[in-house]
């Protein structure tokens, strides 16, 4: 079975360079995907990392757009914890507006409060790192140490407004429909109506790195759902296992609809592609220090003096990362897709001269069997 490829991008700075370099070759990479083929176009969002300049989806969204003509495109995920739900309507309405039926709406849950009633069983103890059917699935790493640091803190201080409280995914998504079908109208008959994002033509889709209240929430309202195998490797199987067990049928689908993320670097064969990924595990490092770095040069990777400790902290993401040429990425990818059952695969691609990302995407697309 093949499955159609995408792309995640992250408009990531290298070092040397800064945030216009970084998304002029966001730019020039939209063009390349949209010419190799590539099903969507998905940014993602970062705040307040040195290392990454997508910082508003939908603005540099509506850029991407001004430079192709048929490739979806996507928020992968807009951050709902710190915008309302008429913002998130208005912003992808408006890119709707100007250029119609081309853009996914994905949401992702940070800095939102849990919805605690959504599971009554308890989270599933951790276990360590196994191989399901050909897969790794590495053991679990924790980032409450992160998110409960200093800098973790200030990042929420600057991100959301004083006093707010989040609404819970469940009535983000709810609200979101209602303000898109309108007019949205309360209990004593007032009614407001999103101009534009009322009768928005876009896919909504929800973005999960585990088995809990994203996966739940897509499921229980027939949302496609895309899950986060680049990120949390440990947890891709639980996500998309509660996501199918929670799926209703809805007007948008009649079965689970699954996306599933990668990361990937291709080259012409296998000696070169480990060669360019070396800087991968120091920007991990980074990443998981506080904030992604400028994506690191060959000579900064190989001068780095790794501690077991910095290996302990990078490896499952490394240990996930697929690695080679076409032939040795696409066995890896399929094996992915077979495991978790996906309808969809999400790529990404990090290196530090833009001609090798651009070629390593070339390359994959070139390899991968067109879709049914």
């Amino acid at each position: 079975m093949t499955v159609p490829l995408s792309i995640l991008d992250l408009a990531p700075l290298v070092d040397g360079g800064d945030a216009r370099d970084a998304l002029r070759r966001t730019l020039d990479l939209a063009r390349s995907a949209e010419e190799f083929g590539y099903h969507r176009f998905w940014v993602a969002e970062h705040h307040l990392t040195p290392g990454v300049a997508s910082s508003q989806p939908a603005v540099l969204l509506g850029a991407i757009a001004s430079v192709t003509d048929r490739i979806r495109l996507g928020s992968g995920a807009l951050q709902t914890g710190f915008l309302t739900p008429l913002a998130a309507l208005e912003q992808f309405g408006l890119l709707d507006a100007l250029y119609p039926g081309r853009f996914d709406l994905g949401l992702g849950r940070s800095a939102q409060r849990r919805k605690s009633d959504l599971s009554s069983s308890q989270p599933p103890p951790e276990v360590d790192a196994h191989v399901v059917d050909g897969l790794l699935i590495p053991k679990h790493y924790n980032y409450q140490v992160l998110l409960k640091s200093g800098s973790a803190q200030l990042w929420f201080k600057l991100l959301k407004q004083p006093g707010a409280e989040p609404l819970d995914l469940d009535t983000v998504v709810e609200d979101i429909e209602i303000l898109r079908a309108g007019p949205y109208t309360d209990a004593e008959g007032n009614s407001a109506r999103a101009v534009p994002g009322e009768g928005a033509d876009l896919e909504l889709w929800i973005l999960g790195s585990s088995g809990g209240e994203s996966a739940q929430v897509a499921g229980a309202r027939g949302l496609p759902f895309a899950a986060n195998y680049h990120v949390a490797p440990a947890k891709v199987l639980e996500a998309v296992e509660a996501y199918r067990a929670a799926f209703k049928p809805s007007s948008l689908l009649k079965e689970p609809h699954v996306m599933v993320s990668a990361d990937v670097l291709v080259a012409d064969d296998d000696e070169t592609a480990v060669e360019l990924a070396l800087p991968y595990a120091l920007w991990v490092r980074s990443v998981r220090q506080g904030g992604a770095v400028p994506w690191p040069t060959l000579e900064q990777a190989r001068a780095h003096k790794w501690t077991e400790e910095d290996r302990r902290l990078v490896k499952d993401r490394v240990d996930t990362q697929f690695v080679g040429s076409p032939e040795t990425v696409t066995e890896k990818l399929e094996t992915l897709r077979r495991v978790t059952g996906a309808d969809e695969l999400l790529i990404t691609t990090m290196a530090h001269d833009h001609h090798d990302r651009v070629r390593s995407y070339e390359l994959l697309a070139k390899h991968w069997p067109p879709s049914c």
